[in-house]
């Protein structure tokens, strides 16, 4: 892994023209919103790094911090407190003083796309601060993958071909010692639709946790 890469982008990336476009738009729509890259929110010394897909528009992007907002924080917060990856209440509001603890939580786009569907072009770019933020977690050990593309993109970032590593719900992969483990992306759709349970969802984070 490249330890050179930056972890976060600046406040005002200019790689991906069609999410500055984006964002100048909604910063003239939406003043108050964070409207820019959405850092990584956690621990520095993390053992277990999250990886979801992009900020969602009036979430993340809203917000400023990752999954916050968002409908899919209200499954992943309370997981991470109720297995001892956060202490804290966790209000959907980045003042709310939550902490995460051996934890962090990061997008593999920083930036919020048109329709919440970042370009395979954009996800390229970005991939680069998805790299410098896995190499600046020393203590490392477990990453867990919210959906298909944070799957492919870690394993991009990482070298690892695809073929090798298929992405499943709750599946785990070992990378010489770096252990991911899938799961179903907690968005409100998948959860409303019934492809991924609250159950379902514990049970992938508790092979995350068994694996530290």
């Amino acid at each position: 892994m490249n330890g050179t890469a930056a972890a976060e982008p600046p406040p005002d990336c200019a790689l991906c023209p069609r999410l500055v476009a984006f964002r100048n738009e909604n910063r003239a729509r939406f003043p108050a919103f964070h409207n820019g890259p959405v850092d990584s929110f956690g621990d520095p010394a993390a053992e277990l790094l999250v990886v979801g897909l992009a900020p969602g528009l009036k979430g993340a992007n809203r917000t400023g911090r990752p999954f916050t907002g968002d409908y899919a924080g209200n499954l992943l917060y309370p997981t991470l407190i109720r297995h001892g990856f956060a202490r804290g209440e966790f209000r959907a509001d980045p003042d709310d003083g939550l902490e995460l603890r051996r934890a962090m939580v990061t997008n593999a786009v920083r930036c919020v796309p048109p329709q919440n569907k970042p370009t395979g072009p954009e996800t390229r770019t970005c991939r680069r601060f998805l790299l410098g933020r896995i190499a600046a977690l020393p203590r490392l050990r477990v990453i867990f993958l919210l959906g298909r593309i944070a799957h492919q993109s870690v394993l991009a970032a990482l070298g690892a071909r695809q073929k090798d590593y298929p992405f499943a719900h709750a599946a785990t992969h070992d990378l010489d010692g770096l252990v991911l483990v899938d799961s179903y992306h907690c968005s409100r759709y998948n959860v409303n639709t019934g492809r991924l349970t609250p159950e379902m969802f514990d049970a992938a984070f508790r092979r995350a946790k068994a694996a530290l």
